[in-house]
């Protein structure tokens, strides 16, 4: 169990949201903090500190007028830290190899394997011949509906016909060398974890999985921990000092469970 840095960039600034207001329509969000540095000031901080395997997610859509400069933002990111961190948002067979040339140790994806509200399995093998599995993590970030966890895709905005599961994350398995998953119900209100969803994936013990939502306290992380048994990495956010929160970034750096 280990801490996973992120830098999330909306507009063409470093920001944490609350995640499921999110919206393409107008770039519009809800912010809980955005950032006067530039991404690569938050990614040199985590190559100085050691800090390998965390998240680069551009939330603008390829198709908004904000895109350019998101993407810029994460370059630069990339460019200060090459091989230390994994990018997602609008990734594709077809543009995956360039990230890994920029410097990405992996791509994340969601909506392009989960087109339809279906899992592609041509796309997979198609990701996975282009960049080898070893370079991919499966975002698999979830909302719950009837009392269940759904993939979501399109930055949390569309459920997918797919239930989130044990049997699930053993098939994409293949085909992946890591998972991601936000807990969007409760992402970015620091509000405590999503105790069901940390248990379902605590129970799950293949690819490493990296759990994002809802951890605002020192406590909070206590009990992710003692959920997930210690099997799961954890990203927060909103909550860090480092992202105008109150978690100090020095003590949750070092947690070890």
């Amino acid at each position: 169990m280990r801490f996973r840095p992120c830098i999330d960039i909306h507009n063409g600034k470093v920001k944490q949201i609350v995640g499921g207001s999110l919206r393409d329509e107008g770039n519009q969000a809800t912010e809980n903090f955005a950032s006067e540095m530039d991404a690569d000031y938050y990614a040199d901080l985590y190559r100085k500190d050691s800090l390998k395997g965390g998240h680069i997610i551009l939330l603008n859509p390829p198709s908004s007028e904000y895109y350019k400069k998101t993407l810029e933002q994460a370059e630069k990111a990339l460019r200060a830290y090459p091989g230390g961190m994994q990018i997602g948002g609008g990734v594709t067979a077809e543009n995956a190899s360039g990230y890994i040339k920029k410097g990405a140790s992996h791509v994340i994806v969601t909506s392009y394997v989960f087109k339809g509200g279906k899992i592609r399995w041509d796309a997979l093998e198609k990701l996975k011949r282009e960049v080898g599995k070893e370079h991919v993590v499966i975002d698999v970030s979830c909302r719950k509906k009837d009392g269940q966890y759904y993939i979501v895709t399109d930055r949390w905005q569309t459920f997918t016909d797919v239930v989130l599961n044990e049997q699930i994350l053993k098939e994409l398995a293949g085909y992946s060398d890591e998972f991601l998953v936000h807990g969007v119900d409760v992402e970015g209100k620091a509000a405590g974890v999503d105790k069901h969803l940390a248990e379902l994936l605590g129970r799950y013990h293949g690819n490493p999985v990296t759990y994002a939502g809802g951890i605002g306290s020192m406590e909070d992380l206590e009990q992710f921990a003692h959920l997930t048994k210690g099997y799961l990495d954890f990203t927060i956010g909103s909550a860090l000092d480092l992202f105008g929160g109150t978690l100090p970034y020095e003590k949750v750096r070092k947690y070890r469970s």
